[in-house]
């Protein structure tokens, strides 16, 4: 990943950061990164773009030209831009595994750091999470919906510019797609590429069973021909089959890819086709404004569709333009002691959890997440007995876990000091953590309509916080 100019910040981080400085106040703070609903209206979100964001943090410094930029702006003084120069992140962050499967309310990301230097994080470590978590999430919906089929990513040209396009398609590859059309992230991270032909091929030539044929002698490993440029069941389909019985005496397989038209009436006709023609091995390979209601509709309609390639509705949210995260301040430092925070809002939604927090998620018998716990970090959580759960928002609402019997804490340290605290692993193995967090959770919390709501809660000792604070005794 190239260096982030630490300008990707919104102005008012650093005028905030220039009045921490110039009052002299500065003192050691916790900020939370949590999210506030599911996006798509779902029941569950997929976290994504922590990579990217420690690496952007660990490497930001304001170059020479980046501090003239600033003083031309005439809001700073020599003190601040001094300050500027020399400027490094030497705090710590504590974050979630990538690929986690994740739920409202719950820190995602806790940066541990002086007040001025985590003020700089924020918007640059919003956008970078925000966005990649949403198209995750958008992923693994797709993901969920071929049940468990090949997703290609086919969103270059519909994506929100370049760097929306790259963090897409790494993003989209957590989420459980299994390949992507776009060559330069699949260099960039090591995704499998793929793709064939346009149909500007196929019009490029005198003939559909011209265009096919040079295709294939110069591609014979990879022949998913285009058979809808003039007429699917007409002529596509007749001239794939053709080829594809040269290709089979060869030895090599062939596949056809539709693009436009009735999928699920189409997908039927052409596999019958290709059954019919000897051609049992041929994919079919589909596309066409793709999104997951689709794919669940074609898939329960019994569709004999191979692959799905996707392209606008997974690179963009679809329906849903952003994720609601949030970077709120939950502890600070006061005569040499941390101290909880909070925010507090008539709307019961935008009020904060106070203090320093770790997210405990308990497991049944079989391994399968039954809920997640907020508790104090340090706090002690008796394995093998009731557990309480409290509401995060109502104060007297509670229920008793009394069958749980293992948890598991979320958080943990991925940068100290302003360096990397851990050893990045593989995308693969990201989309592995996404895969197999999906498989262990009950299907109700999966469903595309209407998910059961997973519950996240407190734990007795931060809810006396909380609610201590809500009433007044927060100093």
């Amino acid at each position: 990943m190239k260096t982030v100019s630490p300008l990707l910040t919104d102005l008012y981080e650093l005028t905030m950061m220039q009045g921490y400085l110039l009052t002299d106040h500065n003192p050691q703070v916790v900020f939370d990164m949590f999210y506030r609903r599911q996006p798509f209206h779902g029941g569950f979100a997929v976290f994504a773009g922590l990579e990217d964001m420690l690496r952007a943090v660990s490497s930001l410094r304001f170059s020479p030209e980046e501090l003239s930029y600033l003083e031309g702006l005439k809001f700073f003084r020599r003190e601040f831009l001094d300050y500027l120069a020399d400027f490094r992140f030497t705090g710590d962050i504590y974050a979630m595994d990538e690929g986690t499967i994740v739920f409202p309310n719950e820190p995602l990301v806790r940066v541990h750091a002086r007040l001025i230097e985590a003020q700089l994080l924020e918007s640059m470590l919003l956008t970078m999470v925000n966005f990649q978590t949403l198209i995750a999430t958008k992923a693994a919906r797709v993901y969920l919906a071929s049940r468990g089929g090949r997703v290609i990513e086919f969103g270059l040209r519909r994506a929100q510019g370049l760097d929306g396009a790259v963090s897409a398609t790494r993003a989209a590859f957590i989420g459980g797609a299994s390949a992507t059309s776009n060559t330069y992230a699949g260099k960039l991270f090591g995704i499998p590429v793929s793709g064939t032909m346009a149909h500007s091929w196929i019009m490029a030539f005198d003939s559909e069973l011209e265009a096919f044929s040079r295709y294939v002698e110069l591609y014979p490993d990879a022949a998913i021909l285009l058979i809808d440029t003039y007429d699917t069941l007409g002529s596509g389909i007749d001239n794939a089959i053709r080829v594809g019985e040269t290709l089979k005496r060869k030895g090599k397989p062939v596949g056809v890819r539709l693009d436009s038209g009735d999928l699920d009436y189409l997908s039927k006709k052409v596999r019958r086709r290709l059954d019919e023609a000897g051609l049992p091995d041929a994919m079919i390979i589909v596309s066409n404004e793709l999104n997951e209601q689709i794919i669940q509709q074609l898939v329960s309609d019994g569709a004999p569709i191979d692959g799905w390639g996707v392209g606008t509705e997974l690179v963009t949210g679809g329906s849903e333009s952003a994720l609601s995260g949030v970077y709120k301040l939950a502890a600070k430092e006061r005569d040499g002691a941390m101290v909880p925070t909070i925010k507090i809002s008539n709307n019961p939604e935008k009020t904060t959890i106070p203090g320093i927090k770790q997210v405990h998620r308990f497991l049944d018998r079989e391994g399968a997440p039954i809920a997640d716990l907020l508790t104090l970090e340090g706090e002690e959580i008796p394995v093998g007995e009731p557990v309480r759960f409290y509401h995060p928002a109502l104060e007297s609402t509670f229920f008793n876990g009394a069958t749980l019997r293992k948890s598991l804490p979320l958080l943990s340290r991925k940068l100290h000091a302003g360096k990397l605290d851990y050893s990045p692993p593989p995308l693969v193995e990201i989309r592995d953590r996404t895969v197999e967090g999906l498989r262990t959770f009950d299907e109700s919390y999966k469903r595309l309509l209407n998910p059961h709501v997973y519950k996240v809660s407190l734990s007795r000792s931060l809810k006396e916080l909380k609610f201590s604070l809500m009433k007044g005794n927060h100093g």
